[in-house]
């Protein structure tokens, strides 16, 4: 499978997600698509990323759009998650990383001095088309679900 690239359609993906539901990107066109990776479950910078997008989640529904949190974490520890947070949106279990490699976030980090392989903090924003029309790297997370609403104004 290919990676994605900025406006060009992503190719159609499913995936498991919490409260038993499976994401279908073609079953989505009709409504824009944040989809937001991040590395860990419950550690401090994902849940105030988690926490900034679900307080604007009726700001981001109002404009027909659906918002997804992906990480390799298991759909129990996603499930606590949501709950303990009160996310009102599905978080997607990539334990393969099948998306992870398919928006490419999969990337070189150091932690204590030591290198491994874990997920970059990554945004992007699909058009009610399917096709990627913005991308955010290296997320910093203040402002950051801000701005990515902004930007589904702007689409």
């Amino acid at each position: 499978m290919s990676q994605v690239s900025l406006d060009q359609p992503v190719p159609d993906f499913t995936a498991q997600a919490t409260s038993d539901t499976t994401v279908d990107s073609a079953a989505l066109r009709g409504r824009n698509l944040v989809i937001y990776f991040y590395p860990k479950d419950s550690t401090p910078g994902c849940t105030t990323e988690g926490q900034n997008f679900r307080d604007l989640y009726e700001q981001f529904q109002a404009l027909d759009t659906e918002i997804f949190g992906v990480s390799r974490d298991g759909l129990r520890a996603h499930t606590n998650f949501k709950t303990k947070q009160s996310f009102p949106f599905e978080l997607i279990s990539d334990p393969d990383e099948t998306l992870c490699k398919l928006f490419d976030v999969i990337k070189l980090k150091k932690m204590y001095g030591k290198e491994h392989l874990g997920v970059e903090r990554s945004t992007f924003l699909i058009d009610k088309e399917g096709v990627l029309r913005r991308e955010w790297r290296k997320v910093k997370v203040a402002g950051h679900a801000e701005e990515v609403l902004e930007a589904v104004k702007a689409l």
